[in-house]
Parts: structure tokens; C-alpha cells; sequence
């Protein structure tokens, strides 16, 4: 064991490659920080079935001027790329995890060129029936989801935007999982896959990050958004709050119908 601080993540009852699943995010999304300038991230210094070693990193605090370097090498790190939609990061066979939550990924076998239907299928319908058949969202819900996954596997220009091509997203990219260091900001425990850039905005916008403004504009300023992403930032976040619907219950799972319900 190394001397210096360490935080270790422990889980006894973690399913088979859990662990594994966050190593191999991290080590997608550092190669995008050390080959294409995008966002440092933890590196973990020991990975086994039950657990994971990190670094234990200094906090500092949150400033507009970090929060704008954190916004430009984030968009570094989206054009760093994927395969495809849904791709997991390389050496990953089976699903990630988001939370305990299994996130099913694309595979080389099922994975195709659209965005849309790779949300539908792989990032909405999955939660949202889970979420019906707890409780925690309303048959209605249900149907309000299955609509917009309709319009997306359609590819609705209306709904879905402009094409984009698939980015190498962190993919659980809430306030949480952004740590404030002296030398900037430093990502942790990461969903990574194949997905829209747009998504890991709209989680950093979900339940707030200081200096959300500048972080954007720095990330404008390195990769201009397209037309519309901000009226698109709801659409985005449906995944993340059907996730909370399935893990914390109904509270969510009414925001979840109230999001499909504009956009379906």
C-alpha cells in the first residue's frame, strides 16, 4: 500500500466486474486527459472485486477561472470519441454501472448509428420500466416515456437536434463527481460509454455546479453547441432522473413524467 492518503471504495456485495467497470472508465477518459488535453481524472492505484484504490486528492476551491479550463478540456475530452453510440470503453466486455445499477452498453453486435435509438433503447426504456414496476412511476409516466422513445428511435430532428458524432462521455457527470483541486478540476467515478456531448452538460446542470455559467462558455468557446441544446438539456436529463426513479422513488419519478410529457 502506498504512503501517501488513499480513499478506498468498498462494496462486499459488488457484482462480478463492478470495479473493473470504473477502472476501465477512468483509464478511457485519462488517456483523452494525457493525448487530447482533456479533464484529468482519478487513477486508481489498485483494483480488486470488492474494492478500489484512489488517490486521496486536496480539495480546493471552486472558481470561475478553473471552472472555464474544466469547460474547454471537457470538450476535449467529448472529441476524444467512441466507436459508436453506447460503446463501452475499450477492454470492457460486459455492462457498466451507474450507481449500483447495471448501464447496458452497445456492443459491436447491436450497436448502430443512431443516437436516438441507442437512447431509447439502452439509456430510457430499461429505467423507466424498472421505475413502473416498483412504484415509482406512473403507467402514465410509462407511456409518457414510451412516446418520446418513439420520436427518438425515429430520429426526430425536432426532438433529437443535429447529428453529432459519438463522444467519450463520463457519463455520470453530476457535481459530486467533480472534485475541485488546487491544479483544477479532477473527475471520479465515471459511467463512461459512447454518447451525445450534450448529456454530460446536462447532468453538470441537474443539480447544480458552481460556475455552471463559465464552465459552459468554456467549453463553447473550444466546441460551439449546436443550435437548441439548452431547449434539449430536459431530454437529456430524463435518463439520469429515471436512474433516482428505480434507486429513490416516486418524488422522482414524477419529475421523470413531467420531463416526458414536454417532450412526448
Amino acid at each position: 500500500m502506498p504512503d501517501a492518503p488513499v480513499f478506498t471504495k468498498r462494496r462486499a456485495d459488488a457484482p462480478r466486474g463492478f470495479f473493473a467497470a470504473e477502472a476501465a472508465g477512468l483509464a478511457w477518459l485519462d488517456e483523452a486527459a494525457r493525448e487530447h488535453g482533456g479533464v484529468p481524472v482519478v487513477r486508481p492505484l489498485e483494483v480488486h472485486p470488492d474494492r478500489i484504490v484512489l488517490p486521496l486528492l486536496e480539495h480546493g476551491r471552486p472558481d470561475a477561472a478553473a471552472a472555464r479550463t474544466f469547460g474547454r478540456r471537457l470538450a476535449a475530452t467529448h472529441a476524444a470519441g467512441a466507436t459508436g453510440f453506447g460503446a463501452p470503453p475499450p477492454g470492457l466486455a460486459g455492462d457498466g454501472w451507474i450507481g449500483p445499477l447495471a448501464l447496458p452498453h452497445a456492443h459491436d453486435q447491436d450497436a448502430g448509428p443512431s443516437w436516438g435509438g441507442f437512447y431509447a433503447t439502452h439509456r430510457l426504456l430499461p429505467y423507466a420500466r424498472a421505475a413502473r414496476d416498483s412504484g415509482a412511476l406512473t403507467q402514465d409516466g410509462a407511456r409518457a416515456v414510451d412516446r418520446v422513445c418513439s420520436r427518438l428511435a425515429a430520429e426526430d430532428p425536432d426532438l433529437c437536434g443535429p447529428p453529432e458524432p459519438p463522444a467519450r462521455l463520463h457519463g455520470d457527470l453530476w457535481s459530486g463527481n467533480v472534485l475541485w483541486t488546487p491544479s483544477g478540476v479532477v473527475l471520479v467515478d465515471p459511467a463512461a460509454h459512447g454518447g451525445h456531448r450534450e448529456a454530460d452538460l446536462a447532468m453538470l446542470a441537474l443539480f447544480g455546479l458552481p460556475h455552471l455559467d463559465a464552465v459552459l462558455a468554456g467549453y463553447d468557446e473550444a466546441a460551439p453547441l449546436a443550435a437548441g441544446w439548452r431547449e434539449r438539456v430536459p431530454l437529456h436529463q430524463l435518463h439520469p432522473l429515471l436512474v433516482h426513479a428505480v434507486l429513490f422513488g416516486s418524488s422522482f419519478g414524477a419529475q421523470s413524467e413531467a420531463v416526458a410529457r414536454r417532450f412526448g
